[in-house]
């Protein structure tokens, strides 16, 4: 009991500043909160300017309704707020709190307020330095509110210590309005400053204003290969854009969600657009969305976590069926549908390989020999010859292939499948899964050796990508160069290519490059070098292997069974799924009651 003597009351300037570590994370937070504090007061213009990342300065103005003497005293207090009504907390229409966050950003950074409602014919200014607040005094301005933040974690060293680079805290900043913008069409939005390239998003207004927002947003490209989604299900609205299912990236963060104009992060939808797309999609790729629920207020709680990114759904299983029907509705009227699936029968009597993931020597269960060796005529093809135009089929040569592991290529179907037959199974082997693990160990055994071999660009190929993006490939460069890929800047919004691995033949430079950045984002943070070199690599050997669709010949096909039977792990790709499966000769007999 003696400890209990030691209890008393914490000064207002130290609770405002825990507080703050609630609500002011990183610049990110505090811009978050003053832009919802200008779309709550009706701006239809919000301009944002930063400096050093926003640790030296944010300024946020808007022509909004601004503040008179009164209110903007009570802007700056503790517990104030002109969002509420009465004890309402479950009902939250709004996006933040007016009083609250400013009176934690006053605490730990240099802190001033300038008002000017549309009724009055001069402005006013109160300022906050170290907790502590002056008197509001004239000031000439525009009809609105202007707020700026100076020295963000000056004088909390401890705090200041964990922000990231400039560069950074910029790229948290745009991702913030970004997804305030999106929810926003009808509000002009403006994001500038000396370290880096203005982004300037014209309000959109009529029918078409969200798509036409998302356009600005995600870009053209997205909204050239997307359906609308527009369904109410539960009382629940949804609404927004949604890729089609051949239009994804390689991780989720062009996946946006927002429940009633808030962005926000949660399970419920994330798995939503999972099941929505588990049809339709290859495991590994994200669809690329744009989500928009409106629900009843009092449906919904926004308070559980202090920056309002989480929340909780009352009945989460209606807002997941909601979002689940608007989706597929939507894909489905597009003419997409889920690839048919195999009978039940069929399929159990295929099965993966016991040894597919194993090194080439354990090939020999099938072969009957320690090892494999390359049939008659094989000896001579490159399996860079998939590369090249074939016109047509060929009659199976002569030559007996039986006896490898992997048999005799017999034909080519679905322009994807090889099919193959050994002595006593049929093998079919997907062409693209199989070509992307040789080019991959082919990657890896050039690096070993040194860098990897390039051709140099006649022409170097210009990829658009935004400011970020093109900084995140710079950092990078020379793991680039190793790795056959030369990449430099080109203006602030994009990066020339002027050459490419060998290995990569006439691939989709663009595409390669935008999974790059993918990667890259997806792995930020990473201090593993052999982790982001693998993640490279297996991106360029995706873009490097033969595609369904491609038209091989016999002695391609054959060229690449070979080519799998000597090369470690060609079991597999580097995703994971099996590249061929067999039946065996008496399954096939079953099939047909012959067994």
């Amino acid at each position: 009991m003696a400890a209990l003597k030691n209890i008393k009351k914490l000064p207002e300037n130290l609770i405002n500043r825990i507080a703050a570590g609630e609500v002011v994370e990183r610049p990110a937070s505090v811009i978050k909160e003053l832009v919802e504090n200008s779309i709550d007061a009706g701006a239809t213009h919000v301009s944002i300017i930063t400096a050093k990342g926003g640790k030296d300065l944010m300024r946020v103005s808007d022509n909004g309704s601004g503040m008179d003497e009164g209110n903007l005293k009570l802007c700056v207090e503790r517990h104030a707020t002109s969002k509420l009504s009465g004890d309402q907390l479950d009902r939250i229409s709004s996006l933040g709190f007016r009083g609250e966050a400013l009176a934690s950003i006053g605490s730990v950074a240099q802190l001033s307020v300038k008002s000017r409602p549309h009724n009055q014919d001069a402005g006013l200014m109160i300022e906050v330095t170290g907790g502590k607040i002056s008197q509001p005094g004239p000031v000439s301005m525009n009809k609105g509110t202007i707020v700026e933040v100076k020295n963000l974690f000056a004088k909390v060293p401890a705090r200041l210590k964990f922000l990231k680079g400039d560069r950074a805290e910029n790229s948290a900043i745009t991702d913030i309005i970004k997804r305030l913008a999106m929810a926003n069409p009808s509000v002009h939005f403006i994001l500038e400053g000396g370290d880096r390239q203005t982004s300037n998003w014209p309000g959109q207004t009529g029918p078409d204003a969200q798509k036409s927002r998302l356009g600005q947003i995600i870009g053209s490209e997205f909204i050239n290969n997307s359906v609308i989604l527009a369904n109410e299900r539960h009382k629940i609205v949804v609404t927004g854009m949604a890729g089609l299912p051949t239009f994804t990236r390689a991780n989720s963060m062009m996946q946006f969600f927002f429940v009633n104009g808030r962005a926000v992060r949660d399970k419920v939808l994330i798995g939503a657009i999972r099941a929505a797309y588990g049809d339709f999609i290859f495991r590994g790729r994200f669809p690329v969305v744009a989500i928009f629920v409106d629900i009843d207020p009092g449906e919904v709680d926004v308070n559980v976590h202090p920056a309002k990114t989480e929340l909780r759904f009352r009945d989460a299983g209606a807002v997941r069926s909601a979002v689940i029907a608007a989706t597929g509705l939507a894909l489905n009227e597009a003419g997409y549908r889920a690839s048919s699936q195999l009978s039940k029968s069929t399929f159990s009597s295929f099965k993966s390989s016991p040894n597919q993931n194993q090194n080439r020597s354990e090939f020999s269960d099938y072969s009957n020999s320690a090892q494999f060796t390359r049939g008659p005529q094989t000896s001579d093809l490159e399996i860079d010859g998939l590369r090249e135009p074939s016109a047509r089929y060929e009659e199976p040569p002569q030559e007996n292939y039986s006896d490898f592991a992997l048999g005799a290529a017999r034909a080519q179907i679905f322009e994807n499948y090889i099919i193959a037959q050994s002595k006593n199974a049929m093998i079919m082997i997907d062409q693209h899964a199989a070509h992307e693990r040789l080019v991959y160990e082919k990657f890896k055994a050039e690096l070993a050796r040194g860098n990897v071999a390039s051709q140099i660009q006649l022409i170097p190929q210009i990829i658009e990508l935004n400011e970020d993006e093109c900084a995140a490939l710079e950092e990078i460069s020379d793991d680039l160069d190793r790795l056959g890929l030369g990449v430099e800047k080109f203006g602030p919004r994009a990066i020339a290519v002027r050459n490419v691995p060998a290995l990569l033949g006439d691939s989709d430079v663009g595409a390669l490059i935008h999974d790059l950045v993918d990667g890259i984002k997806e792995l930020a943070g990473t201090s593993a070098l052999n982790e982001r070199m693998e993640a490279i690599i297996g991106t360029m050997a995706c873009h490097g292997s033969v595609r369904s669709g491609r038209v091989l010949s016999v002695l391609e096909m054959n060229a690449l069974l070979r080519e799998m039977e000597t090369t470690n792990h060609s079991g597999q790709c580097i995703h994971g799924r099996p590249t061929y499966v067999e039946l065996k000769l008496n399954d096939i007999e079953r099939l047909f009651g012959r067994g």
